[in-house]
């Protein structure tokens, strides 16, 4: 699907580490998916107003601080298995929330769950594997950062009755995720292979959103432990994207005539509107 003016902006300022982003560039990278000029402009003024983005010298722009944290936080998925611990049977639980009335609220706490893995276990009480480097703390830090509501209490859960537990593990679908491993991992080698043989211009567009979509299903990937996943699959998934991530950066790198730091964008919006898991590529 391809990305809208919002997205395809905030993904490159986010990507360009900070440094200020000529408009004609941005212009140019819209230009790639029949984003008029009108349209990149209009909204560079709607996103400078939302503080997403602001000015950086004349005819630039740059990440604006209240998207900084989140660009951030998606942008780990390169060092997530280094942040996965051996996992003893406990549980990270998110209970409570905004209230019903705070629609904006919660559907920023709901964003933050489900990047970070957790499901619903009992109506209101959200859980996860506690298997993340820093525990109970680093994760509440992480979930706040994203976007969860400060009225949400995060804690420890263990020893669980026999029928819950099942219940917890069954949350999550081990072998299909394992499976989407592969068949990711296939597409993005089979992809690789045949890009050489393409325009630049076809080269960047599908690096966008080959990438995207790749990077997109790691920054959702519960990083399960054993035995709930089989993590050598998704070591080697995580493994395929970061050689897509490269040959994205040298992609756009060539395309836009810009040295980035990354050049395969996230494709992860950074605005409250986002849909759930499935439909957040726009």
């Amino acid at each position: 699907m391809r990305p809208t003016a919002k997205s395809l902006i905030l993904d490159l300022l986010s990507v360009a580490g900070g440094l200020a982003f000529p408009v004609r560039k941005l212009t140019v990278a819209c230009a790639l998916f029949d984003i008029s000029e009108n349209s990149v402009r209009v909204t560079l003024v709607r996103l400078s107003a939302a503080g997403l983005i602001e000015a950086a010298g004349r005819g630039a722009y740059r990440l604006g601080e209240s998207a900084v944290e989140f660009a951030s936080e998606v942008s780990s998925w390169r060092t997530a298995e280094t942040r996965v611990r051996p996992w003893n049977g406990d549980y990270v639980a998110v209970h409570g929330g905004a209230p019903v009335s705070d629609r904006v609220g919660r559907k920023r706490g709901q964003r933050a769950l489900q990047m970070l893995g957790f499901r619903e276990l009992t109506r209101g009480l959200s859980v996860r594997p506690d298997n993340l480097e820093g525990g109970v703390e680093s994760v509440r830090a992480r979930l706040h950062t994203l976007g969860l509501e400060s009225e949400a209490s995060v804690f420890r859960a263990s020893a669980f009755d026999p029928a819950l537990e099942a219940h917890a593990r069954d949350l999550w679908d081990g072998k299909e995720l394992a499976a989407s491993y592969k068949r990711s991992r296939a597409r993005l080698a089979a992809w690789l292979e045949r890009a050489p043989g393409l325009e630049l211009d076809v080269q960047a567009r599908e690096a966008f959103l080959l990438g995207g979509s790749a990077i997109r299903q790691l920054v959702y990937d519960p990083l399960l432990p054993a035995p709930l996943v089989d993590v050598d699959e998704r070591r080697a998934f995580v493994e395929s994207v970061r050689k897509m991530d490269k040959a994205g950066r040298a992609i756009w790198k060539r395309f836009l005539g810009l040295g980035l730091g990354s050049a395969v964008p996230s494709t992860v919006q950074l605005t409250d509107e986002n849909p759930p898991p499935g439909g957040w590529i726009q």
